[in-house]
């Protein structure tokens, strides 16, 4: 006997469409992706005389929901380090800004080549009962691997719009927090973004959907109950996360934590 779906807990309950981010969201790659940008920044930072690249604080401060390319010149800024733009047909290296990028995206491919990339808990009855509920579902993502391993986790038939990192370079959108992926991924849809909820892990990606005008911004932190509880939210919360969960779940029946 087949089971109703669990209803739909605010904010989803009601909206016409849910935007969702990719990476730590839906998939357990972050992970990965830190490990990457590790192996990329380690070989310049020790160069330099500086410490290595933390995989918590600085992937979630200054990389986390970026582009690439974004990501290694906003901590190279921050690190107060200069390297030239150099050229997309830079190699792996630590030369330039394009160099840096690349040795992160052939650091992650290996990543990809050695482990799977599962869906996070909470992520599949959800996007179930948003169907369900005729709710439409995007993906976004500034990586260009999002749709591949969007299949690869079972997930991509539940998403009526990807729009990943490769789509957004064929068009030209600047990244994060720059809203256009997800105003790009609401006109698909065609809902307005007043009318569409943002799920977001990455201070990036929730500020970018602020900017955005959606209708509830969702902020996902996944270091409650750490040593960095508190401090995630409140990032989350300071640009522009009306609600902060720590499981998707939590946006079925269960109470969400709100402001108070």
């Amino acid at each position: 006997m087949m089971t109703s779906p669990p209803p739909l807990a605010p904010p989803p309950r009601g909206a016409r469409a849910v935007v969702f981010d990719t990476d730590g969201v839906l998939l357990d790659s972050a992970g990965l992706h830190a490990a990457a940008w590790k192996a990329a920044f380690d070989p310049c930072f020790a160069a330099a005389g500086q410490p290595p690249f933390d995989p918590d604080a600085e992937y979630r401060r200054w990389v986390d929901g970026r582009s690439r390319l974004d990501g290694a010149a906003a901590l190279l800024a921050a690190r107060g380090l200069r390297l030239p733009p150099g050229d997309p047909a830079d190699g792996p290296g630590t030369g330039s800004v394009h160099a840096l990028a690349a040795a992160k995206e052939a650091a992650f491919a290996r990543g990809l080549a050695e482990r799977d990339v599962p869906a996070l808990p909470g992520a599949p009855p959800l996007l179930r009962a948003l169907g369900d509920a005729g709710v439409a579902c995007a993906a976004v993502s500034a990586s260009r691997h999002a749709r591949q391993l969007l299949r690869r986790a079972d997930l991509l038939e539940w998403f009526a719009v990807v729009v990943d990192g490769a789509e957004a370079a064929r068009l030209g959108l600047p990244g994060k927090p720059d809203p256009a992926l997800f105003l790009e991924a609401a006109a698909r849809l065609g809902v307005p973004p007043a009318e569409c909820v943002a799920v977001e892990d990455a201070v990036a990606g929730v500020e970018a959907a602020r900017r955005g005008g959606f209708r509830t911004v969702v902020g996902v932190d996944r270091t409650s109950g750490g040593n960095g509880a508190g401090a995630q939210e409140d990032a989350l919360r300071a640009h522009g996360a009306d609600v902060v969960v720590s499981h998707l779940a939590e946006l079925l029946d269960a109470a969400v934590r709100t402001p108070t």
